[in-house]
């Protein structure tokens, strides 16, 4: 058979060959190759749990995939509360019709992203439905946080330096551009950003917070940095990265690169003595080349300033900006 059929999710031969010669081949390590019913692994005593769905649409796109992305996804969620990623779990929900050769596709992908990330897909699971061949997966990952590493939006202090890890807009852009059959060479950013997070923590610098830029983009997950810490963060215009194809595609288009997601990009709020430091190491760092510094985080001198995101435009002015309001693009992870 070259497509999935709703056999495939019988719990029968269909299924075993299915596992087998697909998600066992690819994802193969001692603890999942023991098939129970659930993996015993080993913990410690801070532990991080995140789980996320990825529905994306097209399931392959310029620059990865549904699987590619799925790894990514929930191994950056796990970094950005400055844990080490280990173990992954991922549930397959395969709609009749499925192409085989598009299945091992993405979970080849899969695997190799895995690999990258250092992270074991331990558990999983696969559902057949009725449809028309397309996909979806959910994960869970699971990781370590070291004694005495805290950072969350409520840990940023005034003073504060704002990094941005690299280019905006490129995974929504690229996703946008395969529905519209525009041609263009903009491809998705969707990568693990561990090395970065890694370097970042061994070297001391103090993180305070870090958030990766998804869906909602830059301007979203600043301002829900901003309401978290009551703080006032400012941010320049003029030091924004984004590629020239990227900022073209959005005049073309009357889209704004502050809320247009990504999926390899991450918010970094750093103390100021360390900014520069915390800049060598991410630009120096896979996936980091187009690093910036691109603001400050400021007392709320006014009640109105706290929790305030305010963008300073490139001729001078003041401009609020808040969270995505509405849908920006729809099934973009």
């Amino acid at each position: 058979m070259d497509r999935i059929m709703m056999e495939h999710g019988s719990g029968g031969r269909a299924t075993s060959e299915l596992i087998g010669e697909i998600f066992a081949w690819e994802f193969s390590n001692e603890i999942l190759n023991a098939m129970e019913d659930c993996a015993v692994v080993l913990g410690n005593k801070k532990i991080a749990v995140t789980t996320d769905s990825f529905v994306v649409e097209p399931l392959e796109f310029p620059g990865g995939d549904i699987g590619r992305l799925s790894i990514c996804g929930t191994v950056n969620d796990l970094l950005m509360r400055g844990a080490a990623p280990k173990y992954i779990t991922c549930g397959f929900i395969l709609q009749e019709g499925t192409e085989i050769a598009l299945l091992k596709r993405i979970v080849h992908s899969m695997a190799n992203t895995a690999r990258e990330a250092g992270v074991s897909v331990v558990a999983g699971d696969t559902k057949v439905v009725e449809g028309s061949g397309g996909m979806f997966i959910n994960t869970a990952g699971v990781g370590f946080v070291d004694d005495g590493v805290d950072i969350s939006a409520a840990s940023s202090r005034a003073g504060d330096a704002v990094l941005v890890s690299g280019s905006l807009g490129d995974h929504h852009a690229a996703i946008l551009s395969s529905r519209m059959e525009i041609s263009n060479s903009i491809i998705s950013d969707n990568a693990p950003l561990c090395e970065m997070t890694e370097r970042l923590l061994k070297e001391n610098i103090a993180v305070h917070a870090m958030r990766d830029v998804t869906r909602g983009g830059l301007a979203t997950v600043l301002k829900e940095l901003a309401a978290g810490s009551g703080l006032l963060f400012e941010i320049e215009e003029e030091h924004l990265p984004i590629h020239p194809q990227v900022r073209d595609f959005c005049g073309l288009l009357g889209l704004d690169p502050l809320y247009m997601g990504n999926e390899g990009k991450m918010a970094v709020i750093v103390d100021e003595k360390d900014a520069g430091r915390a800049l060598e190491l991410i630009r120096s760092s896979k996936y980091g080349e187009d690093a910036a510094i691109i603001g400050r985080v400021k007392c709320a001198e006014e009640q109105k300033d706290s929790g305030r995101l305010v963008l300073k435009t490139a001729l001078g002015g003041r401009r609020v900006l808040d969270v995505l309001e509405g849908e920006g693009l729809p099934r973009i992870c």
